[in-house]
């Protein structure tokens, strides 16, 4: 009998993103790799009642001892659900809850007042708590996904974690020719500061340079604002969700990407730009992106200013033949990052 691996991960309800695409990949792998596997989503509730998910979490039981249908083993992802109770449990971090890590300054100062606040850091200090009581001891082994998610893991808990790079999804990883088209990947967001790159196009003197934003998410009636207001509804689109078939075809012909989240935790747009063998261009502050795009070798590293990322888009444009280099360089980066080693580390059964 084939052995049973669970994929185990938080969601939201009608959002799909990075952790819900590497959940899906993962699983799909493993079963390429021999074993049985299966997704499972827990809730990850509205903002105020996290503790409610991780104990829902943690009285979820999957080992199924005994029964016919029993679990092997179970991989976790993402908060809270490194709280579900199985013998044979690894968890592979992507994050923590942020606003109770690395983005707690910015929340604490926003909130509106007094009480709130005096709720918010008692609630920190119990989802601190659980973290540490279930990543200590509920896991046999963790690994980060980035060098960012590590050292967060080390300076909020003390926790010791290898680093396993996820590969990019599986699409058809093609050269095409390089467009005057950048895009900009992911779910619309604050954090994935699209208004960046919208925000470029107005100091972009080549009026034939397009930008794609590629996503949904909360941010797009502020995205279609700023578009709008800057007057650049002939040169910015927002396209929403799109298939893999034309995601792909959007990569291969384009002339890199811009990817300048605050703070990522990596980012597998970073991976998939580069294994299309385009530049990417990043911000200074944004992370786990950094640890792959090295400044004029696979791309560009800017301070997060309209006119800086505008300019090294123009320079990128007028430039024959730097696309196409950096992005040789970008893939070399990328290339051996693969599956077979994932699910080496990951699996324990």
């Amino acid at each position: 009998m084939k052995k049973r691996i669970c994929v185990v991960t938080s969601y939201i309800p009608f959002v799909y993103g990075g952790n819900e695409i590497l959940a899906e990949n993962l699983s799909k792998k493993l079963k390429e790799f021999g074993f049985e596997s299966y997704v499972v989503f827990i809730p990850q509730n509205p903002f105020g009642k996290q503790i409610s998910a991780y104990l829902s979490t943690r009285f979820t039981n999957l080992e199924f001892k005994g029964s016919g249908n029993e679990i092997n083993q179970v991989i976790s992802l993402k908060f809270p659900s490194y709280a579900i109770r199985h013998v044979n449990h690894v968890c592979w971090l992507s994050h923590r809850m942020r606003e109770y890590y690395d983005l707690w300054d910015e929340f604490y100062r926003n909130l509106p007042s007094l009480s709130y606040r005096i709720k918010e850091q008692i609630r920190r200090f119990a989802i601190h708590g659980l973290d540490n009581y279930f990543l200590k001891r509920g896991v046999k082994k963790i690994y980060a996904q980035s060098e960012n998610s590590g050292i967060r893991l080390k300076k909020w808990g003390g926790i010791e974690a290898e680093v396993v790079y996820p590969p990019p999804r599986d699409m058809v990883y093609r050269d095409g020719p390089y467009e005057k088209y950048l895009l900009s990947i992911s779910r619309l967001t604050k954090y994935k500061r699209h208004n960046l790159f919208i925000d470029a196009f107005r100091f972009i003197n080549d009026k034939n340079i397009k930008g794609y934003i590629i996503g949904e998410g909360e941010e797009r009636g502020e995205l279609e604002k700023q578009i709008e207001k800057s007057g650049l509804k002939d040169r910015v689109f927002l396209l929403g969700y799109i298939s893999d078939e034309e995601l792909e075809k959007y990569y291969s012909h384009s002339l890199g990407v811009f990817f300048g989240p605050y703070d990522e935790e990596l980012g597998l747009v970073t991976l998939e730009a580069m294994k299309f063998r385009r530049p990417v261009i990043t911000c200074s502050d944004s992370g786990g992106p950094l640890e792959f795009i090295k400044d004029g070798e696979t791309g560009f590293v800017v301070n997060p200013d309209p006119e800086k990322i505008a300019e090294r888009i123009e320079y990128l444009s007028s430039e024959e033949g730097l696309a196409e280099n950096l992005g040789r360089e970008a893939f070399e980066i990328v290339k051996d990052i693969t599956w077979e080693k994932v699910i080496e580390k990951l699996v324990i059964v």
